[in-house]
């Protein structure tokens, strides 16, 4: 039995409105553990089954694969009722080489990724991802991963910002303009290269991954300001530092795809006994605090099973006191400008 969908906002200056949970689909996949496509679709179910209606997805997760299982998962539902967002910035092409495919992910569709920026690369990736998805409609695309995160060398970043100044926002914008997208957003890991964006883009949103979070809230102090000049949205990825904060301070603990160090741990701890004192779950915390900010529309958490959808949903349901974060900012464990639910 489904749940009532859950709650929206108005993404940015995008022409949608998001649910304020959705479903990030990394894990789909295969990013740390081989799904089967009947898990997958099960998981996208009880992500429906519980109200979220965004849906995030990339030619780049399981080169190609997340998109067929999200594809396969949704195209039977009624269009209107759901928003999908996927990116841009690679294209998939048959192997020219013999032998598997070295990358990070655990499993994955034969193809290599080519990154590409420009003008036919984008519209390449666009149509790609409609059949891809079986769905003749996407509602919003994302530049996927042009920051340093991604790319290490300064140089070839630059470059690749030069493709898509010349060529690939053009794109985006007949898209845009022509109502075959509703929104122009950019996914990214590292938070210095917002300003950058909104110096050279008309751009609606972001998608940032493990940025503002329970851990980290640099961003408030120059991008969030001026993406709320702006009107610019946020949707939040990586909500758990990519573990930590689901799991707690706990042996081998992952933080932003490493192991945590010490200072990390510490500080996780520290919140874990705050959150004991008011009998409320860390991962309660960490995937409501985002959604303080109102710049905030959506968080996006990933799951690699129908249980970890329903821990969520749990999480993002339980109640929480105000003076439950008013104690976080006293501890100094949460800066005490970042805006808070409720």
């Amino acid at each position: 039995m489904s749940l009532p969908p859950i709650a929206t906002r108005k993404l940015g200056r995008a022409k949608v409105s998001v649910s304020e949970l959705g479903l990030g689909t990394a894990p789909l996949g295969d990013l740390f553990d081989r799904l089967d496509d009947d898990e997958a679709a099960a998981i996208v179910r009880a992500a429906w089954d519980g109200g979220a209606r965004y849906f995030d997805t990339s030619p780049w997760y399981e080169r190609g694969q997340s998109e067929h299982r999200l594809g396969r998962a949704l195209y039977r539902k009624p269009r209107g009722d759901f928003i999908l967002s996927t990116k841009v910035g690679r294209v998939l092409r048959r192997p020219l080489k013999e032998g598997p495919i070295k990358d990070q992910w655990v499993g994955g569709l034969e193809f290599e990724t080519v990154f590409d920026y420009g003008y036919d690369g984008v519209m390449r990736s666009f149509e790609d991802s409609l059949q891809r998805l079986g769905i003749s409609s996407i509602d919003l695309l994302l530049v996927h991963d042009l920051d340093i995160w991604i790319h290490k060398n300064p140089a070839r970043l630059e470059a690749y910002f030069h493709q898509l100044i010349a060529g690939g926002w053009r794109a985006l914008m007949e898209l845009r303009d022509s109502g075959a997208i509703r929104g122009v957003g950019a996914g990214l890991n590292a938070t210095r290269i917002i300003p950058k964006f909104l110096d050279l883009f008309d751009i609606d949103f972001f998608l940032l991954a493990m940025r503002y979070t329970l851990l980290e809230q640099e961003v408030l102090d120059e991008e969030f300001p001026r993406c709320a000049e702006r009107g610019v949205g946020i949707v939040i990825g990586g909500v758990y530092n990519s573990g930590i904060l689901a799991t707690g301070a706990v042996a081998g603990a992952m933080y932003n795809y490493e192991p945590a160090g010490p200072a990390v741990l510490d500080r996780v701890a520290k919140i874990e006994a705050v959150c004991k004192r008011w009998n409320v779950p860390l991962a309660a915390a960490a995937l409501q605090f985002p959604l303080g900010h109102p710049i905030v529309a959506s968080v996006i958490p990933g799951a690699i099973s129908t249980k970890q959808v329903g821990q969520n949903l749990t999480a993002f349901g339980h109640r929480i006191p105000a003076d439950f974060w008013a104690e976080l900012k006293h501890a100094r464990l949460l800066r005490e400008d970042a805006p808070t639910p409720g």
